[in-house]
């Protein structure tokens, strides 16, 4: 039996509700739910001794609970004769204090101010069905019966699903009128789980709002409140505010209806950002949410909680780690959830009981009201202590912060808040007595390398040594870098490679400040950071004919949206490249870490290095996006054997000469042999 109207017209017709409520007959009609998914919040706006008018009451059972909860001062109109008689019939003897009346919301007959309270379950909905100069016509006459019936201090109690149109025309009309205007989500109305009636219902829900206008006599200004989150109400600044908060809880629920229909194994995951109530500048949570197909595994659901200070590791950072990571947990369907800065976090049990809700609605169809199991790393939610902030005029505010990662062990790191995904340097740190000190105080340990590609960029400038040195002498090794960072690279291999002096180019004084005072960084004759532009730079050293046996290219590109992060595209343009060549002459090495998603703009940059130097070798990363480029005219590196013999050669050299100077180098080559053969020339 078809109950639903032919068009949207039909919601404003008489003979429409006449004809559903025939076919209806006693069976009652709840738009967006009963009393008991809405009670939380009626009860707050309506109070036993309030004289409440309901306009389009349908059959709905809403004035019945009300009724049968304490409140008896309860008028019903409709628009429909049909379903007034059946009410009054069905109620005549049992809510005797209870009127009915056929009546039309947008012409009523009761007198000016009979009510403390018009309720409205769906009404506006009906009414208000497109933006035709008609139908806003018909609102208009509504809204002004609304004003005109209400007592001061009264409320319009209205229960809607919110389409933007409605909301723009409350947002306009209520404040102008002289009314405070909050918008609360009723969180367990309009959900759409399995019932007796309707047993194929698939597990969404509507998202449902109460609009709460209160009449004032005078108001010297718009209030527009908010209250998305429980009982936590906001107040919002403008309009635009309100509109984006509502439209913020529609989208999400979109997301989670889908997400409860079906999987999406196969394709992209989906990512959530949760927000408090209090801070909408910042996410609180964000979760990414990855299906699989089903499999003998350990289950259909699971939620899995990053400790803080672990997000940015390449397992839940990037979604090839997060899919690795769903695939060892065995569960169908995972939702990831990592912990933003700028928050505090009580413990593990708090977070979960923070999260249970909007995990909850992530679940697969029928598993909503399951217990859903938490996995994370340890007992723990992990330390992240921010010990320093700035601005750097050219980076942005950025905060130094240290975090305790696996087994405990801590991290100092620099993170550009502009793109907090990224760690832009990182420093371990050890325990150790400093002279005149008898408590054993933090320090940088010198031997740890964040980024395996800088252990490669430290192979290369061995090379480079080797090449530039006979055997047994004690010749220097000037080694250029471009790019600073928290110095973690120029530390390392000034702490390693005795035979060198480093000259480190950074374009930002702010960063030489950071590494000197917080990532060790140690300046002296060995050690020198030079202030200045990358490309300048290397154009002024050409031009006074400068030499180095080693020059790198460790630099980030502040433009997010190109597909090469590192380094800028200017960097590798045929002039630049020139002045390269010329700095590191026919001996010399170029090592290059190139950071490019883009195929176009990777095969144009090999291109441009083979123009400018002989032998061009590259070695891509396993886990990481990093590719390591070695370029040099040195005949010696004709060949491929001998490359794989130099740099062998080379490995051996670091490794041996990290360990003679007791430095904690965790991250030996991954294997000599791969490294070797995956040279590419």
């Amino acid at each position: 039996m078809n109950l639903l109207p032919k068009s949207t017209a039909d919601f404003g017709s008489t003979e429409y509700w006449n004809a559903f409520f025939r076919k209806r007959g006693k069976q009652a009609f709840e738009w967006y739910g009963e009393y008991p998914e809405l009670c939380d919040q009626l009860h707050q706006y309506i109070k036993p001794k309030d004289e409440i008018l309901v306009v389009g009451c349908g059959n709905s059972k809403l004035s019945m609970d009300l009724y049968d909860v304490g409140f008896k001062k309860i008028t019903n109109i409709d628009i429909s004769p049909v379903v007034i008689k059946q009410m009054q019939e069905a109620n005549r003897s049992t809510r005797p204090e209870m009127t009915w009346n056929q009546m039309d919301a947008t012409a009523m007959s009761f007198p000016n101010e009979s009510f403390s309270v018009v309720l409205d379950k769906g009404t506006l909905d009906a009414l208000f069905t497109d933006e035709s100069t008609a139908v806003v016509t018909v609102v208009q006459k509504y809204f002004a019966e609304i004003g005109r019936v209400l007592r001061a201090a009264g409320r319009y109690v209205c229960i809607s699903l919110l389409q933007e149109h409605i909301l723009r025309k409350v947002v306009d009309h209520f404040p102008a009128a002289h009314f405070m205007l909050r918008i609360v989500r009723c969180p367990e109305a309009g959900k759409g789980h399995a019932t007796e009636e309707s047993p194929n219902a698939d597990g969404s829900s509507l998202v449902v709002f109460a609009i709460v206008a209160t009449k004032l006599k005078n108001i010297p200004m718009r209030i527009l409140e908010l209250g998305l989150a429980g009982n936590h109400i906001e107040r919002v600044k403008c309009p635009e505010e309100l509109l984006a908060g509502v439209a913020a809880a529609q989208k999400a629920a979109m997301v989670c209806n889908g997400l409860a229909r079906g999987s999406i194994a196969g394709m992209a995951e989906v990512s959530l950002d949760l927000f408090s109530p209090s801070t909408k500048e910042c996410p609180r949570y964000t979760i990414h949410v990855l299906d699989q197909a089903p499999k003998r595994g350990n289950g259909k659901y699971a939620a899995f909680i990053v400790p803080q200070g672990r997000e940015t590791e390449w397992l839940f950072a990037t979604p090839a780690g997060r899919r690795k990571l769903q695939e060892s947990a065995k569960f169908d369907r995972l939702a990831i959830v990592t912990l933003h800065r700028g928050h505090v976090y009580k413990d593990l049990e708090a977070v979960k009981a923070e999260l249970a809700e909007s995990v909850k609605s992530l679940a697969p169809n029928g598993l909503q009201g399951a217990s859903i199991p938490y996995l994370s790393i340890g007992a723990e939610v992990g330390r992240r202590e921010t010990i320093h902030t700035g601005h750097s005029e050219l980076s942005g505010a950025y905060v130094v912060e240290e975090i305790a990662g696996e087994n405990g062990r801590l991290f100092r790191r620099l993170v550009f808040l502009a793109n907090q995904s990224v760690v832009q340097s990182e420093a371990a740190l050890k325990m150790t007595r400093v002279r005149g000190s008898r408590a054993a105080q933090k320090v940088i340990d010198p031997g740890y390398l964040a980024c395996q590609h800088h252990l490669f960029m430290t192979v290369g400038v061995q090379l480079a040594a080797n090449m530039a040195n006979a055997p047994g002498t004690s010749n220097n090794c000037p080694v250029a870098v471009v790019g600073l960072g928290g110095g973690g690279l120029c530390t390392f291999m000034r702490e390693c490679l005795k035979r060198t002096t480093i000259t480190a180019v950074e374009i930002d004084p702010e960063i030489e400040q950071i590494a000197v005072q917080y990532f060790g960084l140690t300046l002296d004759q060995r050690l020198r950071v030079v202030i200045a532009d990358g490309i300048q730079f290397l154009a002024d050293e050409a031009a006074r004919e400068a030499h180095y046996s080693a020059l790198l290219f460790d630099v980030d590109s502040k433009d997010p949206s190109v597909g090469m992060s590192c380094p800028p595209a200017t960097f590798l343009e045929l002039a630049v490249l020139a002045n390269v060549r010329k700095l590191i002459g026919e001996q010399g090495l170029f090592v290059l870490n190139l950071v490019c998603r883009n195929e176009s703009l990777r095969n144009t940059t090999v291109k441009s290095l083979k123009r400018t130097f002989r032998y061009v070798l590259s070695y891509q990363l396993e886990e990481d996006v990093n590719e390591i480029f070695y370029c040099t005219d040195n005949e010696r590196l004709k060949e491929v054997s001998n490359w794989q013999e130099l740099l062998r050669t080379a490995a051996d050299d670091v490794n041996k000469l990290a360990r003679k100077e007791k430095l904690t180098h965790e991250q030996e080559l991954v294997d000599l042999s791969d490294f070797i053969t995956a040279l590419k020339i």
